[in-house]
């Protein structure tokens, strides 16, 4: 009977403990494949096989097995295997016991989010009773701590040369099969290569574990990085041809339109427009305890998936991130591959080589300019963030601009349908207006306020829509969406092209507060790091010489406060907020570095304000420090 579910599980453990031996074994297939694996009698790449099982609940079930490597020298190929498995059999000796690659394949397991799994004790024949006993009992005190301790995690002692043991393996892997299948309908199809080659007859064949969504016989896919189209010829899982393949399957695509030579492990197949390669992401990272500080600016090996990179770290936070602790830091990576919010990865040093920890990736997508502090701010509520409240986060920090929907499901590696369905979109908190453009129900407030300030301004004679957008900068299906509610509100009159607001003044006086209004509004938007007033009179469309008017008279009405020099005015408003802020601190001392902390300002503006400060009497500078009055 033709199995309806599949699983990939991935073996682990030190190097000569038996794992190649036990795949054979349970499946009667020798992962070893290559000529220098059979002559030195070690597994030195990814090895794969696969049996049929019955599930618990009568079903059939396909197992495909990842077998890696166990020797130090090819933990790059171990990593390249373990980044696209949900569960792990990890395999220790009995006449060994836990050795060095036990701890650091589990310990890479465990940095990599894989939570389901079991324990073999391999070449159990080698032991008598009582010392198998006692590796038993040693083992379960080093698994205590891990995914894989605890009474629920079996530890099963198992013979691949008399076959002792292997019946009770086989229902435990049918058993993990069933825990840890989960699907992945939310997520966008994505294959990781880790092989390829040429097949006679059929021409380009490459590998991998399908991690999500499905691949179908004649479509058309991205070879990432790189956005090589190429068309799906055929599909095969463990020589059995198919149509569709679901995910959790080992898979082999026959691909047209690209050569094996231009094809290598590491890339990604995706569907055209779901998923790119990215070569900045924001995450956090945990070092393992034992691995040396990491410092900013200092360089590591990445491994996500089959990929491995070099990247280049930025810490948020000057300090060098100590072992045991957990820390945000920006990834600079030395050329691109595909990832997206929520994906693991493993971190190696260079020299001595070895592994010092491993994260998940919080944003795939970092915003250009964004002050290091906001973003810093941002991604500590991102990092602990239930899904709805992080589409939330995404769409609130796009502001007036809003996201398109696609763009929001690449940056969350989600399918767009999943983004669709959430419940954000439905409560009315998070808005879809032109169809596909998302944003908060608080920043479309603002867009319709932003948009009726500048059409007061403008008079009776309106402004056309191309002009309107000019002017304020939105998404023609913001802005669109926006005329159309004041229009139905009758806010608004609409002629042709021509918007212009109803019972707009038409008298000097009148057009004057309304160029006040809009100045005092442009002033307080922009906060405690305002523009200059040229850019000001050019956001606004007003002479400079007029505008150097109208900032004199809303200082003399106190709505704008003078900063040091001629060009820097900051609205009451926001000063107003600064002093309540302060008053929390009274009595405490702060320096400049945490005056930026504070307010997520750069020097530029911090000193002017603490000058200002200090002359209100708000704070009192002693020193390099300043006192909370």
């Amino acid at each position: 009977m033709k199995p309806t579910e599949s699983i990939v599980i991935g073996t682990a453990g030190h190097i000569d403990h038996g794992k190649t031996a036990l795949v054979r074994a349970l499946t009667g297939i020798d992962t070893d494949r290559l000529p220098e694996e059979k002559r030195r009698g070690i597994t030195i790449d990814l090895g794969f096989a696969s049996m049929d099982v019955a599930a618990p609940d009568g079903s059939r079930m396909r197992i495909s097995f990842v077998d890696v490597p166990g020797h130090a020298l090819f933990i790059r190929n171990m990593l390249a295997g373990a980044g696209c498995v949900p569960a792990v059999m990890l395999v220790i000796a009995a006449d060994e016991g836990v050795m060095p690659q036990t701890r650091e394949h589990l310990a890479i397991c465990g940095l990599l989010g894989i939570s389901n799994g079991f324990t073999v004790i391999s070449k159990s024949d080698l032991v008598s009773e009582s010392q198998l006993e006692e590796v038993r009992g040693q083992i379960a005190g080093f698994l205590k701590s891990t995914f894989l301790g605890g009474d629920k995690n079996a530890i099963l002692p198992v013979s691949a040369q008399t076959g002792a043991g292997i019946a009770e393996v086989r229902a435990e892997l049918a058993k993990l099969a069933m825990q840890a299948k989960t699907a992945e309908n939310a997520r966008p199809m994505r294959l990781p290569l880790d092989r390829t080659f040429v097949k006679k007859g059929f021409g380009t064949v490459v590998t991998g574990t399908l991690l999500s969504g499905e691949i179908r016989t004649g479509e058309t896919l991205v070879l990432e990085p790189g956005a090589r189209k190429v068309r799906v010829r055929g599909l095969q899982t463990h020589g059995e041809s198919e149509e569709i393949v679901a995910s959790g399957t080992r898979v082999a695509v026959n691909l047209s339109g690209v050569e094996a030579g231009e094809v290598s492990r590491g890339q990604t197949l995706v569907v055209p427009g779901e998923l790119v390669a990215v070569d900045v992401i924001d995450a956090e990272v945990m070092l393992l305890e034992g691995a040396p500080a990491l410092k900013h600016r200092g360089r590591v090996h990445l491994h996500a998936f089959t990929s491995e990179v070099m990247a280049a770290v930025s810490l948020y936070g000057n300090e060098p991130v100590k072992p045991g602790t957990t820390r945000l830091m920006r990834l600079k990576l030395s050329s691109p591959i595909v990832l997206a919010a929520g994906d693991r990865f493993v971190l190696r040093q260079p020299l001595p080589a070895g592994t010092i920890g491993g994260g998940r990736v919080l944003d795939a997508n970092p915003l250009a300019h964004e002050r290091k502090p906001v973003t810093r701010a941002w991604l500590e509520k991102l990092a602990h963030a239930s899904p709805p409240q992080s589409l939330a986060l995404r769409v609130r920090r796009r502001g007036w601009t809003g996201i398109d929907i696609a763009a929001l499901a690449r940056e969350m590696g989600l399918a767009v349908a999943a983004v669709r369905a959430d419940k954000l979109l439905t409560s009315g908190e998070v808005l879809m207006v032109g169809g596909d453009v998302l944003l908060t129900r608080k920043a479309f407030n603002q867009v319709t306020d932003l948009v009726l300030t500048r059409l007061k301004s403008a008079g009776a004679s309106g402004l056309k829509r191309s002009e309107l957008r000019s002017q304020t900068e939105l998404h023609a299906e913001v802005l669109n969406a926006a005329v159309e509610r004041l229009a139905g509100e009758r806010k608004l009159h609409l002629h042709g092209e021509a918007v212009a607001i109803v019972g707009a003044p038409t008298d000097k006086a009148d057009r004057e507060t309304q160029k006040m209004h809009a100045v005092a509004s442009a002033y307080q938007a922009a906060g405690l790091a305002p523009p200059s007033v040229r850019e000001v009179a050019e956001q606004l469309r007003i002479p400079e010489p007029e505008m150097r008017r109208l900032v004199t008279l809303l200082l003399r009405e106190k709505v704008l406060t003078r900063m040091g020099g001629d060009d820097a005015f900051v609205h009451a408003g926001p000063l107003k907020d600064l002093a309540a802020r302060l008053a929390t601190l009274r009595g405490k001392c702060i320096d400049v570095g945490a005056f930026k902390a504070l307010t997520g300002l750069t020097r530029k503006h911090a000193i002017p304000l603490l000058e200002y400060l200090d002359r209100e009497r708000i704070t009192r500078k002693q020193g390099d420090q300043r006192l909370v009055l």
